[in-house]
């Protein structure tokens, strides 16, 4: 069992929040300009920091934990406790939370007609799993797909959150830089646009361009996306990592200078440099300005009144809720008093549980049954019109070392008919995936919002499952 020295831990917690603060202050008042800056301190009065939703969100995911646990988390939990706490409508958030009212689950609630789906969300709030989870990205790129497919779907969204939450948790054991580009890299595919902008900032590294040049190069990249987007945007949080040259402000400030998300790729850059060095080696001429305080806009602490309201404290609460995330993931990794030694612990550059995310479908929604798991997948947009087949794949994974029979109904509008039946038993076996496919034709009996549900019965089994599936109006 590996160990990780507590004061040490706390050291790197609290420094990852102190750099997401320095990071958001420093970036915020240039943020969303499309122009280069030369920016080498903080524009804004000292004594405060600016408040900042990457942060604020990931209070509310604190909250979730603690309130859930680690086997408790997932994109539905996550789901309602944005539309409980997260009151801001901006770009994605206001699409994934509209989408979420009207029924639609994750990933569909990051996915139906989101146009910010490759945006920046997501990947700006994975410190609080990187944290839960140190050292072990694996298990914190487990908890980063969940949050990020509530608003982002299957878009590079959600591939952008699985590069930063692996690259901090592995920051935590690993402070090569180099190495946790690559660790980062292998968490994502190798052939989307993330990867790609990414790689273009390292190769205009290694071929001695100025950071200028790199940016310029991954602008002209990145143009058919548009702008605000996730693929140019972590490429700019890597070439202040790139061209900073080990230096925390020098670092940070080229972030800010490349424009666009500014407060986003500073703020993630100040948090993964500051796991690296610590609370204690972050300069204090980026710590002494803004202090220890935490100022929120996006979280609602009228209907909830225990969030943080330290950087401290914020600490303290991570750091309680760490061995409980390490048990429940396996890692073999434990919190002690004792020195850090993580001797015979590695980080792999291949990733089976990475694979595995990026194989689940963008519209397929995962249900958990106990007995067994199950994914509705609609395979499209859930947009329908009147006598229109619409087909839909559904996928049951047994979770218990037996056999067993699952008989399936659906109840929706009436008027609409299933094919080939509206009743289906199958056969699940042990260890066993058992796929089946129906087509849904709706009646002229649509209105904007269509819900119906699946039943689910497991023979001899007491649970049973109700499945809801939400149709949009096509017309």
């Amino acid at each position: 069992m590996a160990n990780i020295n507590v004061d040490e831990l706390r050291n790197r917690i609290a420094g990852c929040w102190m750099g997401k603060s320095i990071g958001g202050t420093l970036g915020m008042p240039f943020e969303s300009k499309r122009e280069t800056f030369d920016v080498s301190f903080y524009t804004t009065p000292a004594g405060e920091p600016l408040p900042n939703d990457d942060l604020d969100l990931q209070l509310v995911w604190l909250k979730a934990a603690a309130d859930r646990g680690p086997s408790g988390i997932n994109s539905h939990v996550l789901a309602e406790y944005w539309l409980n706490l997260i009151p801001p409508p901006w770009n994605e958030y206001g699409i994934g939370k509209a989408n979420l009212k009207v029924g639609l689950l994750p990933p569909l609630s990051g996915e139906y007609g989101n146009v910010w789906k490759h945006s920046n969300g997501a990947w700006i709030r994975s410190e609080v799993w990187a944290c839960l989870n140190p050292g072990c990205p694996d298990l914190a790129i487990k908890y980063a797909y969940e949050d990020a497919i509530v608003d982002h779907g299957g878009g590079e969204g959600t591939y952008a959150e699985l590069f930063t939450a692996s690259v901090q948790s592995a920051a935590f054991m690993c402070h090569s830089r180099d190495e946790l580009i690559e660790i980062g890299l292998s968490r994502i595919p190798a052939d989307c646009r993330v990867a790609r902008s990414i790689r273009l900032a390292i190769q205009c590294h290694r071929e001695g361009k100025t950071w200028l040049e790199a940016r310029e190069a991954v602008v002209a990249d990145s143009a058919d996306l548009g702008w605000f987007m996730a693929p140019a945007n972590v490429a700019f949080f890597i070439i202040g990592w790139l061209y900073g040259e080990g230096d925390f402000g020098k670092s940070i400030c080229i972030a800010v200078n490349c424009g666009d998300d500014t407060d986003c790729t500073a703020a993630t850059l100040g948090a993964t440099l500051g796991i690296i060095l610590g609370l204690s080696g972050i300069p204090t001429k980026w710590t002494e300005p803004i202090g220890d305080r935490i100022i929120t806009l996006a979280v609602d602490r009228g209907s909830r009144t225990d969030f943080p309201n330290t950087i401290g404290q914020l600490t303290e609460e991570v750091i309680e809720l760490v061995p409980e995330f390490l048990r429940f993931g396996k890692a073999g990794i434990k919190i002690g008093k004792g020195p850090t030694d993580l001797a015979g612990t590695a980080i792999h550059k291949e990733s089976t549980a990475a694979a595995q995310l990026w194989a689940r479908p963008a519209c397929g929604v995962q249900f958990d049954l106990v007995h067994s798991k199950c994914t509705v997948d609609y395979q499209k947009e859930p947009s329908i019109r009147a006598f229109e087949p619409f087909p839909l794949k559904i996928t049951f994974v047994n979770q218990m070392p037996d056999h067993r029979h699952i008989q399936l109904r659906f109840v929706l509008p009436d008027g609409w008919t299933v094919s080939p039946n509206n009743h289906v038993d199958l056969l699940l076996m042990h260890n066993r995936t058992k796929q089946i496919e129906v087509v849904i034709t709706p009646s002229d009996n649509i209105q904007a919002v269509n819900k119906g549900a699946i039943e689910v019965h497991a023979e001899a089994r007491p649970q049973t499952g109700w499945l809801p599936v939400v149709f949009l109006s096509g017309l």
